[in-house]
């Protein structure tokens, strides 16, 4: 190999190590290594540049527009009720969650899927009282292994099923792949079923690791004719919720303390939570709760429009020695107090009654602009906006999850491309008012999407130097005429490359590879290609392995070696099962 084949072999291998063993940012360790190469002539600067470009990276990021359109509306929670429901062990959770989803994406492409599906299970997960980290890389592993069912279940295999055309004029049929797509993902669900409570960690997302120790207490009334009268606790999603419980029920003037799980919700019935101020919001988002305040509904504008915001009462402030009705917040501020914290401990008294002290934590429901025109003001110490607080908008919720039927139902039947159906659904999405043009760019996460586009660049590295040819071209050369043992050496090779490149680059790199291979041995290429075209799909020894496996990253809170613990042994039993099985459908 050239100095320069050997360059990239060694920016690659660099960036693996530095995601392994540092905590540097993947986006800015991704970035260096395609700065690197670029800086010294091996890749140009549209090479560099070409995954910005790529089709699949943008639909990514359009999909936050869309999955932010079906959170805002209350869709997500829908979803996550709807596929998930409420497991009563880990095991059954797990099944619940990569069950449908290896389902959905012989239909649907992987990618987007997953993006629609994080901020679901995020919540459920929670909900549920279990850690997200035994859920997000099943649920990434899932849609990959659901994708090799049909040919339009990931972008590889459309990718190796053009190349088939053009070269050998075979087509693939639709689910012709499922031969060895479905073997595999009952075979694969079922080994994460087995290890995962070993092999995955139980880790919370870095941004929950420390929590809020103030805890509230906040009343909340039935919306009337809502979908939550005439059920039970249990029924209404209303029992378990992290880190909040209900205290009691005041109902016609008497007071329901110990709920039980088959109380049954009435009209009028006002309910007393008490919780940190993240399951605050979390209760907010439950469709046909309200708070039971009815000074929220006098407040300017809309609900939607207004969001929860912390504020410490100061001593030096007209506010102290009086109650909060006293207090006219509405006329005064534009605000509602929903509830308050003191010392960390329950005040248990009418919001309303409640006399301020100097250090009180107040839960106010306001406009955002409450904490801009107060930041100065004597009458509160702190005043903090609680991110993705504001309530949905339930009322849009059936027009959200009918945007997304309807772009699933067009890229399905091949009226549009994966991307261009994104684009019209976030389009939809802004122009029904399901989410608002603010929240579509807060929504996209660039870092994700940055290390998306610098992957693609480290692959053409890999592709432009020759490296990736060289190597492959050797390990097959090691193994002699042997059928099998080339097929064996031709899946791992592709998989390694996988893992390190892109699936649609390993895909590309290794056809030809493949499809000589066969013609030097004078066998049959379709066990080879088929072969290779699920082993580019198959990456999940590393986050850089498949664009899901990158999704899942920092909503999991992983890190590098939770990839290699999982993904290796998988990786090998995927092996196993292709190798085996493709010779036997397509005979040598």
């Amino acid at each position: 190999m050239s100095w320069e084949a050997w360059f990239a072999v060694a920016v690659v291998l660099l960036d693996i190590l530095l995601l392994m063993f540092t905590r540097l940012a993947p986006d800015i360790v991704m970035v260096s290594g395609v700065a690197m190469l670029l800086l010294v002539g091996i890749l140009t600067p549209e090479e560099a540049l070409s995954g910005m470009a790529n089709e699949g990276m943008i639909t990514v990021g359009v999909m936050y527009v869309i999955v932010a359109g079906l959170r805002e509306t209350g869709g997500v929670d829908w979803i996550g009720r709807s596929l998930f429901g409420r497991p009563r062990s880990l095991a059954v959770g797990q099944l619940r969650l990569m069950a449908p989803i290896a389902a959905l994406s012989t239909f649907l492409n992987n990618t987007p899927l997953v993006a629609m599906m994080i901020p679901a299970v995020n919540d459920w997960a929670k909900r549920q009282r279990f850690p997200v980290s035994k859920f997000m890389l099943p649920l990434s592993y899932s849609a990959i292994l659901g994708g090799t069912i049909s040919l339009i279940g990931t972008s590889t295999n459309l990718v190796v099923s053009g190349l088939l055309v053009s070269e050998t004029g075979t087509r693939l049929g639709f689910f012709e792949i499922a031969w060895l797509g479905i073997p595999c993902t009952v075979v694969g669900i079922a080994f994460i079923l087995l290890v995962s409570r070993w092999l995955l960690p139980d880790r919370r997302p870095v941004l929950s690791e420390t929590g809020d120790p103030r805890e509230y207490t906040i009343e909340m009334t039935l919306e009337p004719g809502g979908p939550l009268i005439g059920k039970s606790i249990e029924e209404a999603g209303l029992r378990n919720l992290p880190n909040l419980f209900l205290a009691e029920i005041e109902r016609q003037g008497r007071a329901i303390s110990a709920v039980a799980p088959e109380e049954v919700l009435e009209e009028g019935d006002q309910l007393v939570f008490v919780g940190i101020v993240d399951s605050v919001v979390e209760l907010r988002r439950i469709r046909g709760l309200l708070p039971a305040t009815n000074q929220v509904f006098k407040l300017d504008g809309p609900r939607t429009d207004r969001t929860l915001i912390q504020a410490v009462v100061s001593d030096s402030g007209p506010l102290v020695g009086k109650s909060i009705r006293a207090g006219e917040f509405r006329s005064v501020y534009n605000a509602v107090v929903l509830a308050v914290a003191r010392g960390g401990r329950r005040v248990m008294k009418k919001i309303g009654d409640i006399v301020l002290q100097p250090g009180d934590t107040l839960l106010l429901e306001a406009r955002p602009s409450f904490a801009v025109q107060q930041r100065n003001s004597r009458d509160f110490y702190l005043i903090s906006q609680v991110e993705g607080s504001t309530p949905p908008r339930h009322e849009r919720a059936f027009i959200a999850l009918a945007i997304l039927i309807g772009m699933i139902t067009v890229v399905t039947l091949g009226w549009l491309t994966m991307l261009e159906g994104a684009l019209l659904a976030a389009g939809l999405m802004l122009v029904t008012r399901c989410l608002t043009g603010a929240v579509a760019r807060s929504s996209v996460d660039w870092q994700v999407l940055i290390v998306i586009a610098a992957s693609f660049g480290l692959g053409q590295a890999m592709d432009v130097t020759g490296a990736a040819a060289a190597i492959a071209s050797s390990l097959v050369g090691l193994v002699g005429g042997s059928p099998w043992a080339s097929l064996a050496v031709i899946y791992l090779v592709t998989m390694v490359f996988t893992e390190i490149l892109s699936n649609n680059g390993a895909a590309v790199l290794m056809f030809p590879i493949a499809l000589a291979t066969a013609g030097s041995l004078d066998v049959s290429y379709m066990p080879f290609i088929t072969a290779m075209m699920v082993a580019a799909s198959f990456g999940f020894a590393t986050p850089i392995g498949y664009q899901t496996n990158l999704m899942v990253y920092g909503p999991g809170g992983y890190k590098f070696s939770d990839y290699l613990r999982l993904g290796i042994p998988l990786d090998l039993l995927m092996g196993v099962v292709v190798v085996s099985i493709a010779p036997l459908v397509w005979p040598f």
